[in-house]
């Protein structure tokens, strides 16, 4: 099998890198490796992960050439299922995350970067967002909630509803994402960050953090996600007409 997850131990912090070249786009294959590497992260006893893509993308979102492909309502619904299975993953990751966000991440790469504690992102015209309304989604009120988390709710409807992607140094303004930094030291600002964060009580710590990031995982309950009415509004029209422009633009 294919290794689309490429795992890198800096003593008691483990980095997992996206590693589907060339945007790292998260096909089921790639969500189904990251929920397994997170697992196993914590199975080794890790005190933190880096979470990171690159290069110059940290990832592009969903596969959607990949999901235009899938004629089967119940395959579409499992593919979906699979990425949300990974953003879940790294929500309720008992330690640390830290997203090493060197490149742009719109939609579904905003999603996990999302999930993770602390977000570096490489300062410079890289973009981030959630994007769904420009290319005919409705993002799920549950990942409404992360953005809101992040920005507020007033700054979160705005760029939700213009489905608006912003340049890292507006991010920051913004709280979208944490610190920036040079695009090649995104990773090893992520690193510094949960080297710093693992010298103060370990058990205070995570349980200071279960609490405070609670919403966070409520957020991404399926109930919360409507899983069945975003795949019924797949075929809709409005949905099919910005998904093909998407991928008519991504092929020139």
């Amino acid at each position: 099998m294919t290794t689309l997850i490429k795992r890198t131990d800096h003593g008691d912090i483990r980095e997992l890198q996206l590693d589907r070249a060339p945007v790292n786009a998260l096909n089921p294959m790639v969500c189904n490796q990251l929920a397994e590497a997170i697992g196993d992260a914590v199975a080794a006893g890790v005190g933190g992960v880096v979470l990171s893509g690159g290069p110059k993308v940290f990832s592009a979102g969903l596969d959607v050439p990949f999901l235009l492909t899938l004629a089967d309502r119940d395959a579409l619904k499992a593919a979906w299922e699979q990425f949300f299975a990974a953003a879940r993953a790294l929500a309720a990751c008992p330690v640390p995350v830290a997203a090493a966000i060197n490149g742009h991440a719109p939609a579904g790469g905003c999603v996990l970067a999302l999930c993770c504690d602390y977000r570096v992102m490489a300062s410079g015209p890289y973009r981030i967002g959630l994007n769904e309304t420009q290319v005919g989604l409705v993002a799920p009120d549950g990942i409404q909630r992360l953005m809101r988390r992040a920005v507020g709710a007033h700054r979160a409807e705005r760029l939700l509803v213009s489905g608006e992607l912003v340049e890292s140094e507006q991010a920051l303004a913004l709280g979208l994402v944490d610190e920036l930094t040079g695009i090649d030291e995104v990773p090893a600002r992520a690193l510094s960050w949960l080297e710093q964060l693992l010298q103060l009580p370990r058990k205070p710590v995570l349980a200071t953090r279960a609490i405070a990031r609670a919403d966070i995982v409520e957020a991404l309950q399926p109930e919360n996600i409507g899983l069945d009415h975003f795949v019924d509004a797949w075929n809709d029209p409005d949905t099919q007409a910005g998904l093909r422009a998407l991928v008519a633009k991504l092929g020139k």
